[in-house]
């Protein structure tokens, strides 16, 4: 049973920073990439950055420079650190575990976790 379980939202001030945490267990770590996206009221889910199997990362344009994904391989993590927040960041972030087996996509999330920016 694949599993991913988000932490670390919350209410903060524009321009503070947060943290998220994805637990990932279930399968084999290593085979994924991982990815986290985020959904506003009203909007559709939007990708916000990902970490290959590789170590590879990609940014949405919307957050680039202002956020950093990393993975850790031991503890099954990965953690999305979010820097000079704003209001339209905003949003339920989710985490992701995407692979592609026999050429089928395949992809996993979690619950989602709120992030509140607001002075």
């Amino acid at each position: 049973q694949v599993r991913l379980v988000e932490s670390g939202g919350g209410v903060v001030q524009p321009g503070t920073s947060l943290a998220l945490s994805c637990e990932v267990s279930g399968f084999g770590f290593g085979s994924y990439d991982l990815g986290w996206y985020r959904q506003s009221p009203g909007k559709q889910r939007e990708f916000v950055a990902t970490i290959t199997t590789t170590g590879s990362t990609n940014y949405a344009d919307a957050v680039r420079g202002r956020v950093k994904v990393i993975k850790d391989n031991t503890l099954k993590m990965t953690h999305l650190y979010l820097n000079n927040l704003k209001p339209e960041d905003t949003a339920v972030y989710y985490c992701n575990a995407h692979v592609v087996i026999n050429d089928k996509p395949q992809d996993y999330w979690g619950q989602g976790v709120q992030v509140t920016v607001s002075s």
